[in-house]
């Protein structure tokens, strides 16, 4: 990663890291980065199938930094591919630590999303 680097993607979620989502070791935890990349993705992908969506893959999850209990927590999802009823999306988030005002990527990672009916059943993406 270089200074330079910008974030890739729409910004689809903002919230700030706390106390309550930490780790033994006082940082972050995982899981919590998880949940809130799978709820940006969720955001794009509502969008575009028009409709109910469910997670149905993650891979390539990458873990690059710890996040500090505080900091701005920003997730970006970029549209990787669409299917008959899936929808590919990468997402990384980046923080902001508010003490050194430095920007960080994160995590970075992609999501498959299935466009779903009343009846949780797969549905075609409508075009």
């Amino acid at each position: 990663m270089t200074l330079l680097e910008q974030p890739q993607g729409t910004l689809t979620l903002q919230t700030l890291s706390m106390p309550a989502d930490t780790n033994p070791q006082g940082d972050i935890f995982g899981g919590w980065l998880l949940s809130q990349m799978d709820i940006a993705g969720a955001v794009l992908a509502l969008e575009i199938a028009q409709g109910r969506v469910t997670t149905v893959a993650v891979s390539g999850m990458k873990f690059l930094h710890p996040v500090p209990v505080g900091s701005l927590v920003s997730c970006y999802s970029l549209l990787r591919g669409i299917g008959h009823t899936s929808i590919k999306v990468g997402i990384e988030v980046w923080i902001k630590d508010f003490k050194t005002h430095q920007r960080i990527k994160v995590t970075e990672g992609e999501f498959v999303y299935v466009a779903i009916d009343e009846q949780s059943r797969k549905r075609p993406i409508r075009g």
